[in-house]
């Protein structure tokens, strides 16, 4: 006879094995982490003159591009679907983007990358890992851009009030900008890359795949 005890064991021993790390997994995320690192190395090059301009046009307004630097962090929560799988990306994706050299260099690049990695997981986190929804990958886009813009006041703007113009308007682009790249890019991403097959094999791939037939 199965005993209610039973049963709820049975479920947090699956509940486990399906959050537990395999190989594909490791592999998949070094691929993402190399892929963001490059893209991360690029949008580099290319920040160090459009933010200054950007800014001039309206301080505070180049934040409306930093998720650009955010999305990997949710698109590999919802491809591996395993706890720390953003902070797994985002150390190889910096590892990646400064062996060729740019402006933003450092051991503050590297507590950037785990503080927006963090974020992203703790959104995921408090549903347990089991809800890949967007409203949950929006959640992790908000989040990140938050504390990204309390981390930017903290270290790197300590002249610039919360409350001043500067300050709003850099706080309203960086919501902005989360929502947008961390949030419904890497949704809409996830979505176009799971329906080229490529995920069969990862649990995100055959939720959808169990869902179409109704199982």
């Amino acid at each position: 006879m199965t005993t209610r005890t039973g049963v709820g064991d049975k479920r947090a021993q699956r509940a486990g094995h399906a959050l537990a790390w395999k190989p594909l997994d490791i592999a998949v995320g070094a691929g993402l982490g190399a892929v963001a690192g490059l893209i991360y190395w690029a949008a580099s090059l290319l920040a160090s003159w459009i933010f200054p301009l950007m800014t001039a046009l309206l301080p505070g307004m180049a934040a409306l591009l930093h998720g650009i630097f955010y999305f990997p962090c949710t698109l590999s929560l919802l491809i591996i679907r395993k706890p720390g799988a953003a902070v797994y990306v985002g150390i190889i994706s910096v590892l990646v983007e400064i062996l060729p050299g740019n402006a933003y260099t450092g051991p503050m690049i590297f507590v950037q990358a785990l503080l927006e990695a963090l974020c992203a997981e703790l959104a995921f986190g408090i549903f347990r890992y089991r809800r890949w929804s967007l409203g949950t990958t929006l959640l992790g886009g908000l989040l990140i851009a938050l504390v990204y813009n309390a981390f930017l006041l903290a270290f790197y703007y300590q002249g610039v009030a919360f409350l001043s113009p500067r300050g709003l308007v850099g706080t309203a682009c960086e919501i902005i900008s989360g929502l947008f790249f961390a949030g419904l890019v890497s949704w809409l991403l996830f979505k176009a890359i799971v329906r080229t097959g490529a995920l069969d094999r990862l649990a995100s791939g055959h939720d959808l795949h169990v869902a179409r037939s109704g199982i």
